[in-house]
């Protein structure tokens, strides 16, 4: 996909993947620069709550089968854990995608490289948390993991760089959100900590490439435009091919989790609202038609969003009354 913008002092240079690429360098580095200086190094083994681990059946005589009253997390708790978790497991897949698009060289390569390392703490400690305190089923934990990353991760924007831009842009924050809903929700204060240690990191991602989805937006507005449009109308999880994932997401949006009404207003709006996007001008015929059609799905899904509210209070509601009686 190409558009005709002015660029460089041509007046009519068309848009690649590989002239964006070049054009954004500068953005990548500086965003890379301003990452390295307000990232914190943290060590994953210090927020596992190792005194609380034993030996598992197998090649330990005295091994002890796990048993779900062995955890403190809540159900809802083990079932958003171990849909993060396998979220993180697919890194390797990640990382060949956004290498692939972005390249491995210069300002690119170094931010692909450092992300896929601080991405790497986030399934080391999830996995170790999870296994020393017992609260999930590490044998089918280990089989939903084979069969997730066998059947491999391609996204739905590796056709552009630009798609893909402007997907991490909402999808960290996602993620950040998902994690941060799902400590809460743990019932346990050691996976409370860990997952808000996490959920630092995924902000700091977002923030990264929603300035890089700025400077896309001043070199090419209606190629950025049309490439959010269609980012936050098909938006999905990167989870989803995982097994058992509708059924999953389901449960948490009951739990809130992760759900419509939290995926409108604290996902999709405020990187939309902090970007200014259904406010901008200075757009050509394409720009203008993809703002209108996204300010028209925004409305629609907040709609959904409600309607999704009033049956989760009704839930409520029922659940109340039947503990009462």
């Amino acid at each position: 996909m190409t558009i005709t913008s002015p660029h460089l002092g041509s007046p009519s240079a068309a848009w690649t993947d590989a002239r964006l690429l070049y054009a954004l360098e500068e953005v990548v580095e500086t965003e890379l620069n301003r990452h390295l200086k307000v990232a914190k190094d943290w060590m994953p083994h210090e927020y596992v709550p190792w005194s609380d681990a034993r030996n598992f059946p197998g090649q330990f005589e005295d091994g002890e089968a796990w048993g779900k009253e062995q955890s403190k997390v809540t159900e809802i708790g083990r079932i958003a854990l171990v849909v993060n978790l396998l979220t993180e497991d697919n890194l390797p897949s990640y990382h060949h995608e956004i290498a692939t698009l972005f390249g491995r060289d210069g300002a690119w390569g170094t931010w692909v490289h450092r992300w896929t390392a601080e991405e790497g703490r986030h399934g080391i400690v999830m996995r170790d948390y999870l296994l020393a305190s017992r609260a999930v089923d590490p044998d089918k934990l280990e089989a939903f993991r084979m069969q997730h990353m066998s059947e491999g991760f391609e996204s739905d924007n590796r056709h552009s760089m630009l798609h893909s831009v402007a997907y991490v842009a909402f999808q960290e924050l996602a993620t950040r959100i998902s994690h941060r809903n799902t400590g809460h929700q743990s019932g346990d204060p050691a996976c409370d900590r860990m997952l808000a240690r996490i959920a630092t990191d995924e902000n700091l991602h977002m923030v990264f490439y929603r300035n890089l989805l700025k400077a896309a937006f001043e070199l090419a507005p209606d190629l950025t435009m049309s490439a959010v449009r269609d980012v936050v109308v098909n938006f999905r999880m990167p989870g989803h091919g995982m097994p058992g994932f509708e059924r999953a997401a389901a449960q948490m949006a009951i739990g809130e989790v992760y759900n419509m009404r939290i995926h409108h207003d604290d996902v999709m709006q405020p990187v939309l609202r902090h970007l200014k996007v259904l406010e901008m001008d200075g757009l050509g015929p394409e720009g203008l038609r993809a703002q209108e059609e996204l300010g028209f799905f925004m409305r629609g899904l907040d709609a959904e969003a409600s309607k999704f509210d009033e049956k989760l209070a009704a839930r409520k509601v029922r659940m109340a009354a039947r503990a009462a009686g």
